[in-house]
């Protein structure tokens, strides 16, 4: 059997000096990819969501930062004008860190560039680069976290965190990819997601254009699920790890886990190591966005609720590490995590990271 029979959609594609990304605001009635040229308009896609999830968040803004060095290709100040755009893209989105992380790598690069000729040629490569490794990293984390799994039941899953949130293949949906090739689950359980329904219109989509059978709830249905003994596993990713363990992922993750461990459920957070942020000590320091409240009052541009009503609608919540039965990476597996076992894993000086990234952005 080929090992990555579930794995054909890649949402984002670099050509001829432009970057396509694959509109997920239009699925799933329509496949449209989008093609932009400056970084302004990267920035743009990012905080619109026509790309979301981590992984995705951080490859796009690498090759944003190669659109903003052809940009300047014929200017006398193009450091300050790549500076700026890089500036641009860094205010996009605030909780992903594989956002900044990215383009703190891509800075590195022009810094190093001796001319802006060198500059475009150096974050191609370099951008090509995350995409790739991204794509291998999460082949690698896959296989992981199957090896986790008890053959015989199905998983729960939460958001989208495969294709469409990384380069290709997925986080938490690269493990759930790997457990169905290897015919280790029965199928997919997938929360709507609200109140972008990233679940129904995302992850769904992905399962059934890849012939993995998927169930979708709304996130009320997933206390009686867990109880019915349907379900062995929950696998979520996560836009943030702390250095203690705690997990930022998208809203409603922290009572989903509340809720495994209350029916003794096996709850796993798929993300590569890039993921950890030894810089925030603990969950309660990681930055949760707050959206519009349109997102919750209204749907499709009609209203949902009465006239005058406020709405309550953070991105991200937090799930402390005490909840979490496993953290799996591309280099392995963090079992029961906590600050010491996290810190085995921290890079040495002197260490390059890979080029990789994380899960959500919702």
């Amino acid at each position: 059997m080929n090992d990555f029979v579930s794995d054909t959609i890649r949402p984002v594609r670099f050509a001829d000096d432009r970057l396509w990304l694959l509109d997920q605001r239009r699925l799933p009635a329509q496949e449209t990819f989008l093609p932009l040229d400056d970084a302004p308009a990267v920035a743009d896609a990012i905080r619109e969501m026509v790309v979301r999830g981590a992984p995705a968040i951080g490859i796009t803004a690498a090759f944003g930062v190669v659109l903003a060095c052809h940009q300047a290709l014929q200017a006398t100040d193009w450091r300050e004008r790549v500076g700026a755009d890089i500036a641009t893209l860094r205010a996009a989105r605030p909780t992903a860190v594989n956002l900044f992380w990215a383009l703190d790598r891509m800075q590195a690069v022009v810094a190093a560039a001796g001319s802006a000729r060198a500059a475009l040629t150096a974050t191609r490569e370099t951008a090509m680069a995350m995409l790739e490794a991204d794509i291998a990293g999460n082949r690698e984390l896959g296989a992981h976290g199957a090896a986790l799994i008890e053959p015989g039941r199905a998983v729960l899953t939460h958001c989208n965190t495969g294709s469409l949130a990384t380069g290709g293949y997925g986080t938490a949906l690269g493990v759930i990819r790997a457990a169905w090739d290897q015919g280790r689950i029965t199928g997919v359980y997938a929360d709507e997601t609200r109140p972008w329904m990233q679940g129904s219109r995302l992850t769904a989509w992905e399962l059934v254009h890849d012939g993995i059978p998927v169930t979708l709830l709304c996130e009320g249905a997933a206390a009686r699920l867990l109880q019915s003994g349907e379900v062995g596993c929950v696998v979520v990713g996560a836009d943030r790890i702390a250095a203690n363990g705690d997990t930022a992922n998208k809203i409603g993750t922290y009572g989903l886990a509340l809720l495994a461990r209350a029916h003794g459920v096996r709850f796993m957070v798929a993300a590569p190591v890039a993921t950890i942020d030894y810089a925030t000590p603990a969950g309660d320091a990681i930055p949760i966005e707050q959206r519009d409240a349109g997102e919750v009052l209204t749907l499709a541009g009609q209203p949902l609720a009465a006239a005058g009503a406020a709405a309550y609608n953070p991105a991200f919540d937090v799930t402390p590490a005490g909840l979490i039965d496993a953290i799996v990476t591309e280099r392995g597996v963090i079992e029961t995590p906590d600050a010491e076992r996290l810190a085995a894993w921290r890079p040495h000086p002197g260490d390059t990271p890979e080029p990789r990234g994380v899960h959500e952005g919702t």
